[in-house]
């Protein structure tokens, strides 16, 4: 990919970033920025040009406004390697879709100042990268998937340890990204599931993207005879007779229940949810998803209301 197509995109945040570190983006203190905060009296010393003349006038006193300091951000992503992610039956695997998009993310964040760090979870267990400018750190993190390779029957950490030990790493205020198919290796569709509780708590500080990584065959089993399927994680077999209509209505059944379970779970946790699936165009998807991120946060910090805060 040499292009970039989302150079007329922006990721917005809803979050006010904490730091001291000048960056593009709204901060929580005052400092050297350019969004007003608040309006005070005159001191020797302040900026002239920054004086309210509206309500200097109605006061009869000179006041000036104060900037909110603009901050860099800090975006982490955590990818989800596990054996489940080496699956595919259109143009890729769901490995590949998902370190597409984690370039996506990369050239979406990438300005001066800003990073980006990410963690890897595979059945070596958790790998940490170190922070990098956006762009440079999204190409480590593709280069390092073409490493990790998929072995049948090899367990991996759950994800949601993986969502713990990555709240505790990286505590600053910032963006967010899960990057995951959300499957329950014990195959459960109900909830609660269990990387629950660590992604509402990471969404209570921090912007979270839940990108969720599908593939068409998933939701729906195709009608060819006899197959047998494999559970990656645990390497199991199972013997299927897929012409079997009322099997292939149930299995349909199963897993829209399914999705429907986990797109709820994760909107319930505070985190935006995103669907890029092996067999859509991904990119049109990112794109929708953040043209509708940017108007809610515009709707949302007209006046009247005001944006949530950290």
């Amino acid at each position: 990919m040499t292009a970039n197509p989302f150079r007329s995109l922006d990721i917005g945040l809803r979050r006010r970033l904490d730091g001291l570190v000048p960056g593009d983006h709204e901060g929580t203190r005052l400092g050297v920025g350019s969004e007003r905060e608040e309006v005070v009296r005159y001191q020797p010393g302040d900026d002239v040009r920054r004086i309210d003349w509206n309500i200097t006038a109605r006061s009869t006193e000179l006041h000036v406004w104060r900037p909110r300091a603009d901050n860099r951000l800090d975006t982490w992503v955590l990818l989800d390697l596990s054996p489940s992610m080496a699956f595919g039956t259109v143009t890729g695997e769901k490995r590949d879709l998902a370190a597409q998009v984690v370039w996506a993310m990369g050239e979406l964040t990438d300005a001066p100042g800003n990073r980006m760090g990410f963690a890897v979870l595979s059945p070596d267990g958790i790998t940490w990268s170190r922070p990098d400018r956006a762009r440079f750190a999204a190409r480590r993190c593709a280069r390092l998937v073409d490493k990790i390779h998929h072995r049948e029957g090899s367990s991996t950490p759950p994800l949601g340890e993986a969502l713990d030990a990555f709240g505790r790493r990286y505590r600053r205020a910032g963006l967010r990204i899960v990057v995951s198919d959300f499957l329950d290796p014990d195959g459960r569709s109900e909830e609660p599931f269990e990387w629950q509780r660590p992604l509402r708590h990471m969404a209570a500080r921090h912007d979270v993207i839940a990108v969720e990584v599908t593939d068409p065959r998933e939701g729906d089993l195709p009608d060819v005879g006899p197959v047998v399927l494999v559970d990656p994680e645990s390497g199991r077999q199972r013997h299927v007779w897929t012409s079997d209509r009322d099997l292939r209505l149930r299995y349909r059944a199963a897993a829209a229940g399914r999705r429907d379970n986990v797109r709820h779970a994760i909107v319930g946790t505070g985190a935006e949810h995103l669907t890029v699936d092996t067999g859509r165009d991904w990119i049109r998807d990112l794109a929708s998803f953040l043209r509708t991120r940017r108007r809610t946060l515009r709707t949302a910090a007209r006046p009247g209301r005001r944006p949530h805060r950290t």
